[in-house]
């Protein structure tokens, strides 16, 4: 990708800011220093992928919100200048290259890909570089909604209390997001994964469905393999 990454300090900051949250209290809830949440909204630490998204969460906000400018993101018709346009009436649009990654520790990118946000869906690209995680003490994410994982480049793990799915390009899983997990590229070559997140009403729909997808594999004698 060649596009500078963005720095999601200060959107975060503005995020916090708009919720009239006070950095103590925000800090205290992530347990973690007011420092430490000072340099991240500064731009002198980049979060881990498990961080952003404990910060998001505290801050009531998808993901998808640091990409936005906060407070002033109105599409523009046939700005050339602007992310984002609306070039027909209710029709967003956004060019290749527009949109910028954000970065996070480890080099970890997350990127939009819907031109703007979208109502509880979270629809994005992370990229790994080799020996890169989702987080850097081995910590495992739990948050709301139901995840969709497919790996568009290189080879990830996909690492659960109970056992890892390793996938190559093309491979793909769901699971509910409240399930202890954690993301590893442990090669020597970059990974990119594309992610769809539900939360809500939606979240929930998925989840009964996906259970009952599992329940109709194990009834028909079609296990998974833990290693793929």
């Amino acid at each position: 990708m060649g596009e500078v990454p963005t720095q999601i300090g200060p959107r975060l900051r503005t995020l916090r800011a708009a919720t009239g949250r006070s950095l103590s209290s925000v800090a205290h809830e992530l347990g973690i220093s007011s420092s430490a949440l000072s340099q991240i909204e500064t731009g002198v630490m980049q979060p881990s992928v498990n961080r952003l998204i404990d910060l998001v969460g505290v801050l009531g906000v998808p993901v998808s919100a640091i990409f936005d400018d906060a407070g002033r993101f109105a599409p523009r018709p046939h700005d050339d200048r602007s992310d984002v346009s609306e070039q027909l009436p209710g029709v967003l649009v956004a060019h290749a290259g527009r949109m910028s990654p954000a970065a996070l520790a480890e080099g970890v990118t997350y990127r939009r890909l819907s031109p703007a946000s979208l109502p509880g869906v979270d629809w994005f690209e992370s990229t790994y570089p080799p020996g890169s995680s989702s987080s850097v003490d081995g910590t495992m994410l739990v948050h709301a909604g139901y995840e969709s994982g497919w790996v568009a480049r290189g080879e990830l793990t996909f690492e659960f209390a109970d056992g890892k799915v390793r996938l190559g390009p093309g491979g793909s899983l769901s699971f509910p997001a409240s399930r202890p997990h954690r993301v590893v590229n442990d090669t020597a070559e970059p990974a990119v994964a594309i992610w769809l997140t539900l939360t809500g009403p939606a979240a929930g729909a998925a989840g009964d469905a996906g259970a009952a997808a599992g329940d109709a594999g194990r009834a028909g004698g079609g296990g998974v393999d833990g290693e793929a």
